[in-house]
Order: C-alpha cells, then sequence, then structure tokens
C-alpha cells in the first residue's frame, strides 16, 4: 500500500463483524460517503448528530441525535458503544469537547479509532491518524525509525492533485453554522468548538474579502522592501486563535502570548540587522487586530523598526529569501523545510524531528538557524505520506470522492499508521507536557 496509489477494494465478507461510529466530519460529504463505502462491504454503520448542521450534512436509520448535555456525553456514549457493539470510531479532530471524551471512552473499550483532519501535504492530501494527530502522534521523531518507513513505502507519488475551490471551503461552513444558529432550539445543549459567533464572523470574513486585493498590493510592496534591502529576515506565521493546535497542542492560551516571547527574544539576542516578519493567517478575519498587537509588542521592547507585519499575500513568496521560521506548531513548518528554510518550533510539532528542526533555544537560533537535512526530509515526507496520508481533498468534488475510496480502504483494513508508523506511546507527548501542553 502506498500514499500515492489507490487500494483495492476489501472483500466485503471480512467487514461482517465491524460496526462503525462516525462523530462529526469535516464539512464535506466525506463521512457520509465513508460510511456508505463501509456499508456496501457489508460493515454496520453508525452516525451520532450533535447539531442541525450535523443532521444536514448525514441523516437516516444509521444517524442519533444526541441532544443532552456535554456533561453527560460520556456515560451516553459508553452506553451506545456497548449496546451496538461499536468496534471502530471515526471523527475529524482529536479535540474537540465531545471527541476527546468519546476517544477516552473508546480506548478504554479497545475500540479502534481513527481520526481524520486536513492533510500535511496539501494540497491533495488528508490525513488519517489512529487515536490522535499532533502531538497525540504515534508517528515517530526517531530519524532511523522514519527512514526505515520510507524504505519500506518506496517511491510515492508526491505530485499536487484536486486544487481546492474557494466555494466548497467556505460554502458548506457558511451554511453548516448558519444552520445551527438558526435551528439552535433542535440541539439547545449543543457546544460550539469555535471561539466566535458565526453570523459576526462571516460579516467580518465579507469585510476581509473586500479588501484583500489592497492587502495584498500593500504586502507584496512591503516584502519587496525587505528582501530587496539585503538584510537577513525571520518570519512567524500567525496562527489562529481558535485552532486547536494553539488551544490544546500548545501550552499558549492566546497568540498574542507567542507574540510576546517570540519578539522579546528577537530583540534581545537577533542580530541587530535582522528583521521579523510576522504573516497572517489566510483565514483570520481580524477579531484581535494583530497589526496594532504586533506593533505595540514590538514597540514595548525596541524594535519597531525591526519588526514588519504582513496582512496579505501568500506565504511561499515571504519564505523563499527567509533566513530562518519560527513557529509554534503549524503545518506551515512544513512548508518551509520543504523550501530549505530553518524551522525552530516552540512546542513539539508533529515535524519537530532532530535534523529537520532546530534544537537550540530560541535565543541562539537568530544567531545561528540551523538548515534541513535534506535526506531526512525526504524521508520524512514519503513516510508521512505513505503512513498517515492519504490522496484526496475535502475542496474539490473529485477529491473528496477519491479521499472517501481511499479512508475506507485505510479504515477497513486498518492500515493507519502503517509501515511502522505506530509507536506506543505517542512520541512527542511528554516533552510536550514538560512545556505545559493540557494534554
Amino acid at each position: 500500500m502506498s500514499g500515492g496509489r489507490e487500494d483495492a477494494p476489501i472483500d466485503a465478507g471480512d467487514l461482517q463483524d465491524r460496526r462503525l461510529l462516525f462523530l462529526q466530519g469535516p464539512l464535506s460529504p466525506l463521512f457520509k460517503l465513508i460510511g456508505r463505502d463501509f456499508a456496501s462491504r457489508g460493515g454496520e454503520v453508525h452516525r451520532i448528530n450533535f447539531c442541525a448542521g450535523d443532521w444536514f450534512h448525514w441523516h437516516g436509520p444509521e444517524c442519533t441525535s444526541y441532544r443532552g448535555t456535554p456533561e453527560k456525553w460520556p456515560d451516553f456514549l459508553a452506553e451506545f458503544v456497548d449496546r451496538n457493539r461499536i468496534t471502530d470510531l471515526v471523527l475529524h479532530g482529536d479535540q474537540r469537547l465531545y471527541h476527546r471524551l468519546a476517544i477516552e471512552k473508546a480506548i478504554d473499550r479497545g475500540v479502534f479509532i481513527a481520526v481524520t483532519e486536513l492533510g500535511a501535504l496539501r494540497p491533495g492530501w488528508m490525513t488519517l491518524e489512529q487515536n490522535g494527530l499532533s502531538t497525540l502522534s504515534h508517528f515517530p521523531v526517531a530519524p532511523d525509525a522514519i527512514k526505515e518507513i520510507a524504505s519500506a513505502a518506496g517511491e510515492i507519488d508526491l505530485s499536487p492533485r484536486y486544487p481546492g475551490s474557494f466555494w466548497l471551503q467556505t460554502g458548506p461552513d457558511v451554511f453548516y453554522n448558519l444552520s445551527n444558529v438558526l435551528l439552535k432550539f433542535l440541539y439547545p445543549n449543543y457546544q460550539q468548538h469555535t471561539l466566535y459567533p458565526p453570523v459576526l464572523e462571516y460579516a467580518r470574513g465579507a469585510m476581509r474579502l473586500v479588501s484583500q486585493a489592497r492587502r495584498d498590493r500593500v504586502a507584496d510592496m512591503l516584502l519587496k522592501q525587505i528582501q530587496t534591502g539585503g538584510r537577513p529576515y525571520f518570519v512567524l506565521p500567525l496562527q489562529l486563535e481558535g485552532d486547536f493546535q494553539l488551544r490544546r497542542h500548545s501550552p499558549f492560551g492566546s497568540f498574542s502570548e507567542v507574540l510576546e516571547l517570540v519578539i522579546a527574544s528577537f530583540a534581545k539576542a537577533a542580530p541587530q540587522d535582522a528583521s521579523l516578519v510576522i504573516k497572517s493567517h489566510p483565514l483570520d478575519v481580524g477579531f484581535e487586530n494583530w497589526p496594532t498587537v504586533t506593533e505595540e509588542t514590538a514597540a514595548g521592547h525596541g524594535v519597531a523598526g525591526r519588526v514588519h507585519f504582513l496582512d496579505g499575500g501568500g506565504l511561499g513568496p515571504v519564505l523563499e529569501k527567509a533566513a530562518g521560521m519560527v513557529t509554534v506548531n503549524s503545518t506551515a513548518g512544513v512548508e518551509a523545510l520543504q523550501m530549505g528554510v530553518p524551522v525552530k518550533t516552540l512546542v513539539p510539532a508533529h515535524f519537530d524531528i532532530e535534523g529537520l528542526t532546530s534544537r537550540s533555544p530560541l535565543g541562539s537560533f537568530w544567531q545561528a538557524p540551523e538548515p534541513p537535512d535534506a535526506q531526512l526530509l525526504d524521508n520524512y515526507i514519503r513516510a508521512l505520506a505513505a503512513s498517515t496520508q492519504v490522496r484526496g481533498s475535502i475542496h474539490n468534488r473529485e477529491g473528496v470522492l477519491v479521499a472517501a475510496r481511499n479512508m475506507a480502504d485505510r479504515i477497513a483494513s486498518r492500515e493507519l499508521n502503517s509501515y511502522g508508523g505506530y509507536v506506543d506511546p505517542p512520541p512527542r507527548l511528554a516533552r510536550a507536557r514538560e512545556l505545559g501542553v493540557p494534554l
């Protein structure tokens, strides 16, 4: 099996003793398609809906609505799993309130857990791991183990496929969240996993779209000035306040804490001729007013003229001439590594591996950024693609069909974190807890 090719379907007879329970999926038909595929092979399929948006994505005789409080959810889930003799649990993201509580109950009962997420090798990939993601991933961190996975997997087609559609990304999101607002009375106890009121967030997002062309022009002009100045610059990509990578897989309560830490270190230890470029997130709608927060933080540390905020444009051009990137744990770090840019993570990201990312303290990184080992990076990308990534995309009409078929095959065969890509306990977890990660 390889992440670069499509696998042969499993015989239906192999699945007659399998009973899948789906919780919340991505905002696409993905989970319903996987369930339909699995049922066609003889498996039994169940789904629990928590809100109106869930119901619109998937409703039918195999679906059950949970309308209780979050406090009663663990007992409900445990009874549901026992009564229906559930063998497999499938969910999108491992840190939503309902999902992390469900994973605890499932592990206690020996249920096989498949966790999906957007791909680490976008575009054209989805993530599928056993038990957990990011800090909780069981994918190894030892370079020798990664090399063995890459060797066993062989060559993998990494060419980009299934380009994303803006409307397939935003349309389902708007419909889902507005459904939950307008039909709240049907699921009055539902606790959403996002931070902001959806209507207000969409209003701000629309305003950002109107100003995008102007912001891109301004960012491009500022980037050209920085790059033609001939002085080194480092990059810090913003992560969304609502991103579980920040909220649950890091010790930071807000990205403002990250800005304070990084800018303070930069002011104290970076070369005097170096600059720091803060890059906005493309999905940020401006609740926190990061340009102002950045300006005030930089001024407070006496480096206002050396810290720049790019509120537009793409990340790729910024990385082209960067001396290094500092990130909490964003998958933007993988993009930077692929461009040969030295990377320093603030917590144990999935790609935070000796030989790929800096082992130096942040203060030392400014002075001597360490480029990634090219051979190890090649091994990591191939091992990742073969073990935890599947072809397909929820933001492409053909891609979602491919993703559903490939994920159904992987779940049916239980070949997640394959080729030795599963080690226990999760190898990043102890170090993350030492840094204060609340897991």
